[in-house]
C-alpha cells in the first residue's frame, strides 16, 4: 500500500517537473521594443521567464519582463558571456543588430534559437536571404546589386536604372532606405543608406523600383507539429521605409493570394523552424514580387492587437515557439493601425496628450510604448480601430488616422 503510494507520488513529481520544463522555460529575447514588448506578454501568458536584452536601459520589453541586460548584441564577447550567465532554454531575436553566427554555437549547446539559427542568421541579412529568394528558390523577386564602395553603387544604379529603391544590406524601421528619382539624388542616397546601417554591415543594396499599388505582409505559422498557417494578408503604408498604417484584411484576388503563400511557404521551409514570420509581397498588374521577410512579429502586424484575430502575432509566435497547438486562425474583425511619431529630436521624459479624446470614441484603443527617449519621426505609439467585417476599410484607415492625429507626444 505505502509502496503504491511511493510511486504514485514520484509519478505525479515526474509529470510536474515535465510540465515545468515544457511550460516554464527560460527566454532570452534579444530586442526589446514594442514588439518584444507584446511578446513578453504573451510569453507570460503562458508561465514563461523571459530576459529582456538590449543596448539601452528602460526599453519597452524591459519594463515587464522578469529579468533584462543592457549589452552591444554586436559585441560577441558579450552576448556570450549573458547567455552564459542565464543558460536560457530559447533565444528569439526581435531585431537585426545582433551578432547572428554566434547563434550555431548556442544551437549546438542544446539551446532553442527561433526559428532556428540559420533563418536567424540569414534574415538578419538582406543579402543573404534576396540571394537564397531569387537564386536558390527563384522567386519572382525585383533585380538587384549590392555595393560596399561608392564606384559600385554608381554601377549598380547604372544597372538597375533610375528609378531604384537603395536600402542598408542591415537595418531596422526604414533607417537608411530611399528612392533615387533623378541623378541629383544617388550621392544622397549612398550617404544616408551608410549613415543609416546597423552593426557592421556597411554595404547596400540597390533594388528595382517596383510599381505596385499595393504592399501586403503575409503573417506565416510554421509549426512544429502541424501544417504551415496563414493570417488574412495586411496592408500597408510606408513612408521614409517604415510603416505608417497597416490594415487587415487587405483586399487581393484569389491568384494573387494563393501565390504569395506559395512563396511563403516555400522560402519559410527552406530556412526551417518553428515561428510567425512577417512575410513581405509588392501587388502589381503583373502579379505579385517577393521583397522581404522577417523571422518575428513584423511592425504592420499590430493591427492584430485591434482584435481582428482570434490570435494576435505575439500570440501566435509564443505558441509556435513552445510546440502549443494552434487549431485555426480565425478573422474576427476588420482592423487598422496607424503610427503615432514623436516630431521633437531628444526629450528624455516623453508624455502624451490627447489620449483620452481618442479614446472617447467607440471600438478604438492606444498603446503607448513605454519608449523612454525620442527622437524625430521615432514610433511611439499607435492607434488601433475595429470594426465588423465587410466594413469600409478606406473609412476605417481614415479613422485610425485620425485617433492618431488626436495623440501627442510631448
Amino acid at each position: 500500500m505505502d509502496s503504491t503510494i511511493v510511486l504514485k507520488t514520484s509519478s505525479l513529481k515526474y509529470f510536474i517537473s515535465s510540465l515545468h520544463k515544457i511550460y516554464m522555460g527560460k527566454i532570452m529575447l534579444l530586442g526589446s521594443g514594442e514588439l518584444g514588448k507584446e511578446l513578453v506578454i504573451a510569453f507570460q501568458r503562458l508561465g514563461q521567464y523571459v530576459i529582456a536584452v538590449d543596448n539601452y536601459a528602460g526599453a519597452p520589453a524591459m519594463q515587464v519582463a522578469h529579468a533584462f541586460e543592457v549589452i552591444n548584441m554586436l559585441d560577441g564577447e558579450q552576448l556570450d558571456a549573458i547567455v552564459s550567465k542565464h543558460q536560457p532554454d530559447l533565444i528569439v531575436p526581435e531585431i537585426e543588430a545582433i551578432r547572428t553566427e554566434r547563434f550555431y554555437t548556442y544551437a549546438q549547446q542544446g539551446i532553442q534559437v527561433v526559428p532556428s539559427a540559420q533563418a536567424a542568421n540569414f534574415t538578419m541579412n538582406r543579402k543573404l536571404i534576396r540571394d537564397l529568394a531569387s537564386k536558390t528558390l527563384e522567386l519572382r523577386t525585383a533585380k538587384y546589386a549590392y555595393a560596399l564602395t561608392k564606384a559600385e553603387f554608381d554601377a549598380a544604379v547604372k544597372a538597375i536604372g533610375i528609378p531604384c529603391v537603395v536600402k542598408p544590406l542591415m537595418s531596422s524601421s526604414g533607417k537608411g532606405q530611399s528612392v533615387v528619382k533623378t541623378e541629383a539624388d544617388i550621392d544622397k542616397a549612398w550617404h544616408y543608406a551608410i549613415e543609416g546601417s546597423r552593426g557592421d554591415v556597411k554595404e547596400v543594396i540597390v533594388e528595382e523600383f517596383i510599381r505596385f499599388h499595393t504592399e501586403i505582409t503575409l503573417l506565416t505559422v510554421t509549426q512544429k507539429n502541424g501544417p504551415t498557417l496563414f493570417c488574412p494578408p495586411i496592408g500597408h503604408r510606408q513612408e521614409r521605409g517604415d510603416y505608417q498604417e497597416s490594415w487587415q484584411p487587405c483586399a487581393l484576388s484569389d491568384k494573387d493570394l494563393a501565390d504569395a503563400q506559395t512563396m511563403a511557404e516555400k522560402v519559410t521551409k527552406e530556412l526551417s523552424g518553428a515561428g510567425l514570420w512577417g512575410v513581405e509581397f509588392f501587388l502589381t498588374d503583373n502579379g505579385v514580387y517577393f521583397s522581404e521577410l522577417s523571422p518575428r512579429p513584423h511592425d504592420t502586424g499590430m493591427v492584430t492587437l485591434a482584435g481582428t484575430q482570434n490570435l494576435s502575432e505575439f500570440e501566435l509566435h509564443a505558441r509556435t515557439i513552445l510546440g502549443l497547438p494552434i487549431p485555426k486562425i480565425e478573422l474576427l474583425r476588420a482592423g487598422v493601425s496607424a503610427v503615432i511619431l514623436a516630431d521633437t529630436e531628444q526629450n528624455t521624459a516623453p508624455t502624451y496628450s490627447g489620449v483620452e479624446n481618442a479614446l472617447a470614441n467607440e471600438n478604438v484603443d492606444i498603446r503607448i510604448f513605454g519608449k523612454p527617449t525620442t527622437r524625430k519621426y521615432r514610433r511611439m505609439a499607435v492607434a488601433l480601430v475595429n470594426e465588423p467585417v465587410g466594413s469600409d476599410m478606406d473609412a476605417l484607415r481614415k479613422k485610425a488616422k485620425a485617433m492618431a492625429d488626436l495623440v501627442s507626444v510631448n
